[in-house]
């Protein structure tokens, strides 16, 4: 057990946070023995991908290092894993690609670990956890107890699952269970990844290709947190009646959605945020990507608060411009 531990190099924001009490564990039975009789407050990191601190930690913080990839079952057509949850993410999906196995590849280069995917139902390019999720074993932290969660019970939605919601805090997830296609199934058929794909010719891709093309496009437009401190994507994409996003195309024809429902719409965070005039805008220490205006940036030294100051104002900004309010996807301590 380590004591006044600065968090700054375990997330990927960057920012500084003292966490009075630090431990990390490898298995279960770790896990169980670090929480038993515990009476501080508790965070559990992952890949601290999607955290943003803005205070110190006056409590106990358990990282997650939790490994190992095993198979359960295999058939002609899938074959399930079982992934340790301290896994990172990326490395996963690498692991998969050359085993031959379909189903996560257009979730390349997604920063976090194992255990934080289903948290957020992560996805990318028209793919989502819950598309290749099976269940999760999970320690409840008030009686120690282990518990299996179905795709049902985990209550999916966008970026969403039970674990942001009433179950938020309760459980630390030790592994997850994906099944995978042992046939060739791919998606392709989002914009970006046909036209990466048709910039070099490629015909008939492979997973590691559609992988490719992914790394590609996110290297383009997102900074590697190692380099310039970021979340990825900070706000979700707003659903919204399509009466107001109709109100929205009067004025800017240009604006983009996707259909969710017949009477709902999905409309990009980032041409919002974009059209209001904050990408690549700096603000003190923290600013917002030049070529991505869903990321947040730390230069440097910027504090949560500052880079939580600089998000109230671009709600506020996009809140007066279009009558939408902007929901962040990271998670504010």
């Amino acid at each position: 057990m380590l004591t006044n531990i600065d968090l700054k190099e375990y997330t990927t924001f960057g920012v500084s946070s003292i966490a009075k009490k630090f431990a990390s564990f490898s298995n279960e039975t770790e896990a169980r023995s670090l929480i038993k009789n515990n009476t501080e407050e508790l965070l559990i990191l992952g890949g601290g991908s999607n955290l943003l601190l803005t205070k110190d930690f006056n409590g106990l913080v358990l990282k997650n290092e939790i490994t190992g990839i095993t198979c359960v079952e295999q058939n002609e057509t899938s074959i399930l894993l079982k992934v340790g949850a301290g896994e990172v993410w990326h490395d996963f999906v690498l692991y998969t690609i050359e085993k031959g196995y379909y189903g996560i590849e257009n979730m390349s280069l997604i920063p976090g670990s194992v255990g934080a995917s289903p948290m957020q139902n992560i996805g990318a390019y028209g793919v989502e956890i819950k598309d290749v999720f099976e269940k999760l074993d999970a320690i409840e932290i008030e009686t120690g107890e282990e518990h299996s969660f179905s795709n049902e019970a985990c209550a999916f939605g966008y970026r969403e699952s039970v674990f942001k919601r009433s179950l938020k805090g309760k459980y630390i997830i030790t592994y997850v269970y994906f099944r995978l296609n042992l046939t060739k199934k791919l998606s392709t058929n989002y914009g970006a990844i046909e036209d990466e794909l048709n910039k070099h010719g490629i015909i008939s891709p492979t997973s590691k290709d559609v992988s490719d093309a992914v790394i590609s496009i996110r290297s383009s437009k997102l900074p590697n947190p190692k380099d310039l401190g970021n979340a990825g994507s900070f706000f979700k994409n707003p659903v919204v009646p399509i009466k107001t996003y109709k109100k929205i195309k009067d004025t800017f024809p240009e604006a983009p959605a996707y259909p969710i429902s017949e009477t709902t719409v999905k409309v990009p965070a980032g041409w919002l945020i974009e059209t209001a005039g904050w990408k690549g805008k700096q603000m003190g220490a923290c600013g917002v990507h030049k070529n991505q205006a869903l990321v947040l940036v730390n230069y440097g030294n910027a504090t949560g608060n500052e880079i939580f100051a600089l998000s109230t104002a671009i709600i506020t900004d996009v809140k007066q411009m279009f009558g939408i309010t902007l929901e962040r996807e990271v998670n504010i301590i």
